[in-house]
């Protein structure tokens, strides 16, 4: 009876194990089979929208992905490289930021030069009666006998998208580790000492040492001031220097015995220092223009040399025209040098304007204006307004600092009569008063770096 009942058992457990078995094998069926949804009891149809989730999602992921690429590549082609090639972007660049290189419409890189100027009364990088370890007292408009500075509220806004707001520990640490060179005439000085202001707030600072005689600046006998200087901030390694080149040519004296000597200006040549340093440089920004004018030949006693010769091609005879070919060949060989520095970005900066009406500083000219010639108007153009500077670096891996049209509209801002420098009766028309526009340019320069 005993071995019966158990029998009876055991048929009764694989009976109740056969039924489990076969409902579960249906209801796996109608759960794959979508011909059977209308018959699924209401917990497999909520489980089916779970799988098209997943199914959507998969082809979703596929289509993002492809999606990704192609950002991926369209921003490998219009953002600066300089973030790309940073190897502390991740840790430096946040998504915020990162968004900020391509805010423009159908993902156009932003054309900082397109826009206009919008009052703000919070605009303050530092104040124009500090800085005074960095700023020339000529350039230092608050400490002359000017008594207007509105020039000072108005902030830069470009069109279709937002540009970068400039902080000081941003710009470090963005430039950790780094290196940047700006090479020019003296508005590239200004622009030097605008951003050494900028990133100082214009106050003394422990952070900073002067390291120009390792770039070789240093004042020479005779001479009024080094040329260039050269400061590294320690918390974040960091160096930023100036060199003086006027014209951005090699410039030899024909005999360096001679004290009076006419000097060689090799037009197709770059300077010396630029050749000896351009390996230590990670950021480049160059600049000339307005020198090459016949006054100033005559008074530095420059002489023109091409392939090493004297000129004889009547057509470099004109300024123009030999301005151009150095420009085009500072390009040409700042480019031909990239391969080699892979890490090194390059900007020229476009000429910044002069505003001198009734005359040339030395025959009357003057700029007495106080309000803008910006109120009211807005740059909308694509191209720079500086043809020469822009169709130089057409095509080459060194990138436009487009400055001019923007700084044109601010006629208001230059040191005009007010310069303690010159003569009684004599307008500077061609620097700017810091702070100022310099400012711009160094937001535009941060934003694009």
């Amino acid at each position: 009876m005993k071995a019966e009942t158990y029998g009876l058992r055991g048929k009764g457990v694989s009976l109740i194990s056969i039924v489990l078995i076969c409902t579960t094998i249906i209801i796996w069926s109608w759960e794959k089979t979508p011909s059977l949804n209308v018959s699924i009891p209401s917990r497999a149809t909520m489980q089916l929208p779970s799988e098209n989730i997943s199914i959507v999602s998969h082809k979703e992921a596929k289509t993002e992905a492809k999606r990704n690429e192609k950002d991926k590549t369209s921003k490998r082609e219009h953002r600066p490289d300089f973030v790309n090639d940073s190897p502390q972007r991740s840790s430096l660049i946040s998504e915020k930021e990162d968004n900020n290189w391509n805010n423009a419409t159908d993902n156009k890189v932003c054309n900082y030069a397109k826009g206009k100027w919008v009052p703000d009364n919070h605009r303050s990088f530092y104040s124009g009666f500090g800085c005074k370890r960095w700023l020339s007292k000529m350039w230092a408009c608050r400490l002359t006998q000017r008594t207007d500075f509105a020039y000072e509220k108005l902030r830069w806004q470009p069109k279709d998208c937002q540009m970068e707001e400039f902080e000081k520990s941003k710009f470090l640490r963005r430039m950790q580790h780094k290196t940047l060179a700006l090479i020019g005439d003296s508005l590239s000085r200004q622009q030097f000492q605008s951003l050494m202001c900028m990133l100082t707030s214009g106050k003394k600072t422990h952070d900073v040492e002067d390291v120009g005689k390792k770039y070789g600046l240093a004042r020479g006998k005779g001479a009024l001031r080094p040329n260039g200087w050269a400061y590294h901030f320690l918390s974040t390694n960091t160096t930023i220097l100036f060199y003086w080149s006027a014209t951005l040519c090699d410039v030899e004296p024909i005999d360096a015995s001679n004290p009076g000597s006419d000097q060689a200006m090799h037009l197709d040549r770059p300077p010396v220092f630029l050749r000896q340093y351009l390996h230590k440089f990670d950021v480049l920004v160059l600049n000339t223009g307005h020198h090459w004018n016949r006054v100033k030949f005559k008074a530095n006693r420059w002489v023109m040399r091409v392939g090493g010769m004297p000129n004889t091609d009547k057509k470099l005879g004109t300024m123009g025209s030999a301005k151009n070919l150095t420009i085009h060949s500072i390009v040409s060989w700042v480019n031909s040098q990239l391969p080699k520095h892979p890490g090194l970005k390059v900007f020229f900066r476009s000429i910044s304007p002069r505003h001198f009406v009734g005359g040339e500083w030395n025959t009357g000219g003057s700029c007495d204006n106080t309000t803008p010639m910006s109120v009211g108007k807005e740059i909308l153009w694509e191209e720079s307004t500086d043809q020469v500077a822009a169709h130089a670096v057409k095509g080459t891996g060194i990138k436009l600092l487009d400055i001019t049209a923007l700084s044109h509209l601010r006629d208001e801002g230059h040191i005009s009569r007010f310069s303690i420098s010159a003569k009684p009766g004599v307008h500077d028309c061609l620097h700017w008063c810091l702070p100022g526009i310099p400012d711009t340019w160094n937001e535009i320069l941060f934003a694009q770096i």
